[in-house]
């Protein structure tokens, strides 16, 4: 049972990857629509110059690759931590997939529709998936002091 909480970071490591691949088939088109208008793209080659560049679609997508490496860092530390000391159990695993469920739609969201509450909600709420994995094991860990 144990080696079943890392399948979430397999999960996550697939959301990545779809969507460095989304980035790319998105980005590439339009990047070559600005050259094709005169626009030096060597010139924005600093990722602050390149915000309002790109269509909103555009960015949307590469900026929920990017999130997709800042909260899910902390994930991936704690399902090793909970792996690494033989904590899996219904609540983390319920947990932890519940995390990746709501990191899915969150993305799925950004991409399209980009309603703010709702992503926030979705954000908020695989925060809370998260802490109970995180909370959980630093009372474990005092616990066991």
């Amino acid at each position: 049972m144990n080696d079943l909480i890392l399948q979430p970071i397999l999960f996550m490591g697939l959301l990545s990857l779809v969507m460095l691949l989304l980035m790319y088939i998105t980005r590439i088109p339009a990047a070559k629509v600005l050259e094709a208008e005169g626009v030096d793209l060597q010139k924005l080659s600093h990722p602050a110059q390149l915000g309002g560049v790109f269509p909103s679609k555009v960015e949307r997508v590469a900026d929920n690759y990017n999130h997709l490496w800042e909260q899910p860092t902390l994930f991936y530390a704690v399902v090793l931590v909970i792996w690494a000391l033989g904590h899996t159990d219904p609540i983390h695993l319920y947990a932890a997939w519940s995390y990746c469920a709501l990191r899915f739609v969150h993305s799925v969201v950004q991409i399209t529709v980009n309603h703010v509450w709702v992503r926030f909600s979705l954000f908020f709420m695989s925060w809370i998936a998260l802490a109970v994995m995180l909370i959980r094991e630093i009372i474990t860990a005092v616990a066991a002091v």
